[in-house]
């Protein structure tokens, strides 16, 4: 076989191809969710941590739609409690350092939402 270094060049060229975003993942990523404690001393959240941390984003985009599309401006009743449909007095309650809070999850989620297109960004506490 005269084409034996070229195969064998191939499968370990395609091997490293293949490992790399795994090596270097386990090398250089740091995938530890961030520590994301409410800024205040509020114990009720709309929802669950588990589902606000999964689907935060299609409330905040359901209570757009409402309000600024809609002009329902109404409140929403969840699990036998009425929330007002804002992130500015709502959420930013209790969520209010954008740096300590949203911007760290953002982060590590690796997304860039346009909230702050409309919404000032928090000052912080």
């Amino acid at each position: 076989m005269h084409d034996q270094g070229k195969v064998i060049a191939g499968i370990v060229i395609f091997l490293i191809v293949v490992l790399f975003p795994i090596w270097y993942t386990g090398a250089f990523g740091d995938f530890t969710p961030p520590n994301l404690d409410p800024v205040t001393d509020a114990k009720e959240c709309v929802k669950d941590k588990a589902t606000m941390t999964a689907w935060h984003m299609d409330l905040l985009n359901e209570w757009r739609n409402d309000v600024v599309r809609n002009n329902d401006r109404g409140p929403v009743l969840i699990a036998g409690k009425e929330w007002e449909k804002s992130l500015t007095r709502t959420c930013l309650g209790c969520h209010g350092s954008y740096r300590k809070f949203c911007h760290k999850c953002h982060t590590y989620a690796d997304v860039k939402p346009d909230c702050w297109q409309c919404h000032v960004v928090p000052e912080e506490r």
